[in-house]
Order: structure tokens, then C-alpha cells, then sequence
């Protein structure tokens, strides 16, 4: 049976994707679009990773947004009606990274893993640390 932390960071995960579809779409740059949509696709590939070991373990895959991640899409659907353009898309992607890697790194030093579950999350957290420095230099570039 699946952990509920590797559960949750798949949901997250996710979340995660469709937070970098989001921010392509409030992107007013084509750069800043072709980036946002190549990290999604890279998040992707790491929700992937994640969901084929759900699937090992016999449970449902992730593939829909979770309560918590509903509830966000929300609130920056109703903060977002005032934001738009490149920098709302940075600020929107590097809060998210920071959330995400924040997230992953507890799990990894929690005891809450099984043991394959921390395999596949130490594999997919440099990928997340890759996104996570990916948010800062977007912010930082169209702040």
C-alpha cells in the first residue's frame, strides 16, 4: 500500500504541472512560454515516474488536481483576474517551486517512506531542485 506522504508529493507533482500550464498561458513573452511549457513537460516526465510507481504498488494514478491544489487554482484564479503578463507567470511559478521542493526535501527527511517510495523521490527531487532553480531565475529576470 502507498504511503500518504509519496501520495501526496505525486499530487503535488501534479499540481505542479498544471501550475507551469497556467503560468504559460498568463505569459506574455514567447520565450518565457516555450520556457514555462518545456519545464512542464519535464514535470511531467517526473509525475510519470511517480504515477508508475503508484501503478507498482497496485494503487489508483494521479491524474487529476488535489483538494489542496483545487483550492490554490482557486484563490490565484481570483487574484489573477488583477495579474497578467511575464512577471505574474515568474512570481506564480517560483512560489510554487519553492512549495514543491519544500515538500520533497521533508519527505526525504522524514521516516515516512517505504523503501522503493524513497528511491523514486530521491530520483525525482533533482528534477524538482532543477525547477525550483528554474522559478528563482525567472523571477529574478522578469521581476
Amino acid at each position: 500500500m502507498t504511503s500518504s506522504v509519496f501520495k501526496n508529493l505525486t499530487e503535488t507533482t501534479f499540481d505542479s504541472v498544471e501550475g507551469y500550464r497556467k503560468a504559460s498561458e498568463k505569459a506574455d513573452s514567447p520565450q518565457l512560454k516555450k520556457a514555462l511549457n518545456e519545464r512542464a513537460q519535464m514535470r511531467a516526465q517526473t509525475l510519470q515516474q511517480m504515477n508508475a510507481e503508484l501503478q507498482r504498488q497496485g494503487d489508483e494514478l494521479v491524474t487529476s488536481s488535489s483538494m489542496t491544489g483545487r483550492a490554490h487554482q482557486l484563490w490565484a484564479g481570483i487574484t489573477g483576474m488583477f495579474e497578467d503578463g511575464n512577471e505574474a507567470a515568474a512570481e506564480r511559478v517560483e512560489e510554487g517551486e519553492d512549495h514543491i521542493k519544500n515538500k520533497f526535501k521533508e519527505a526525504l527527511e522524514d521516516d515516512d517512506l517505504d523503501a522503493q517510495e524513497r528511491v523514486v523521490v530521491q530520483q525525482c527531487y533533482s528534477e524538482i531542485c532543477e525547477g525550483e532553480r528554474f522559478g528563482d531565475l525567472i523571477e529574478k529576470q522578469y521581476d
